[in-house]
């Protein structure tokens, strides 16, 4: 495993972590594959894991303080989320921000993860949705403050809305944001526009989520691929948006060197941005552990591959399906 610095904070991350959100509410999670997945992990050199409350009311938040207490002493890097007390996903700019995240709410819910970690504190907590306009307005800075003054949360952070890697600039120029949650992948290149500079520029972590864009890079989608209806990845994955995916991923296919998979190239192209700190694929199975672990070996993808791929940018707008 690679380990890289998280921002310019003094920690040493896997940059290869560990995403915990199909392990709360997918409709075929199961705990016993879900913690033999999170203990491979661990003794594969994984040592970030991203949770959130969200995910099955508290229930990955649980899993993953089952991995903490089979292992005391070990690094154990824990990030989570604070839900929106308005439960509306994604931020909706028209929402004040005392209905979303006052402040009281945002060191309640950090309490409450803490309860269901079953640890003392927190490496990062995050707000689970963002609006840029909320970034002068008072409240959620002095509640980040006041939990890393009583030793609850050593980082902050902000996980932004899918598609809108801008919307979360204003909040990192105030110097109160740590680290950065955004959805960067082969399709979804916007990040390198501004977040990232500014990110580099700053010292602000990067988390890369969803590098396989849901399963859109598997290699496995087809025109007739059906999610249970409980399944959120049958809404992403409807009419507007299967079709689309199925026929950019085949166009990746002539790109992949010999040998290497469609799921491979997705995460080394992620992996290839100076600016990531860590990138947080979902693994819910063994054997996705072991091969996407294995991929942090220290061999970077070609340049010219690199430039290659630029021409597959996506650039998308949120739907009514997309979150």
């Amino acid at each position: 495993m690679e380990y890289r610095q998280f921002g310019k904070q003094a920690l040493r991350v896997s940059e290869m972590g560990h995403g915990l959100w199909g392990m709360g509410g997918w409709s075929d999670a199961d705990d016993k594959q879900s913690m033999a997945a999170l203990e491979r992990s661990l003794a594969l050199g994984c040592n970030f894991f991203d949770t959130a409350w969200a995910y099955g009311a508290g229930h990955s938040e649980r899993l993953l303080g089952q991995l903490i207490r089979n292992h005391p002493g070990s690094e154990i890097i824990i990030a989570t989320k604070v839900p929106p007390k308005n439960g509306v996903w994604p931020a909706d700019p028209n929402d004040a921000l005392e209905d979303v995240f006052p402040a009281q709410h945002i060191i309640d819910f950090t309490k409450r993860s803490l309860d269901n970690l079953g640890t003392d504190h927190l490496h990062l907590q995050q707000l689970h949705v963002w609006d840029d306009q909320w970034a002068e307005a008072p409240g959620w800075i002095e509640a980040a403050e006041q939990l890393k003054a009583e030793g609850l949360i050593k980082f902050f952070g902000l996980s932004l809305n899918r598609w809108e890697p801008w919307n979360g600039l204003k909040a990192i120029r105030t110097g109160a944001v740590d680290a950065v949650q955004v959805i960067y992948n082969i399709f979804d290149q916007a990040p390198e526009d501004e977040l990232f500079p500014l990110c580099q520029e700053l010292g602000v972590a990067v988390l890369a989520r969803v590098p396989l864009d849901e399963g859109g890079l598997s290699g496995k989608l087809t025109l007739e691929t059906q999610f249970a209806e409980d399944d959120w990845r049958s809404g992403y994955f409807g009419p507007e948006n299967l079709k689309p995916t199925v026929e950019r991923a085949e166009a990746l296919k002539a790109l992949l060197p010999a040998g290497m998979p469609l799921p491979e190239l997705a995460l080394r192209f992620v992996l290839a941005h100076p600016a990531v700190s860590t990138t947080i694929p979902g693994m819910r199975k063994l054997a996705h552990v072991e091969q996407n672990i294995a991929l942090s070996d220290g061999k970077p993808l070609p340049a010219e591959l690199l430039e290659q791929l630029k021409a597959h940018r996506w650039d998308r707008k949120v739907a009514p399906w997309s979150d």
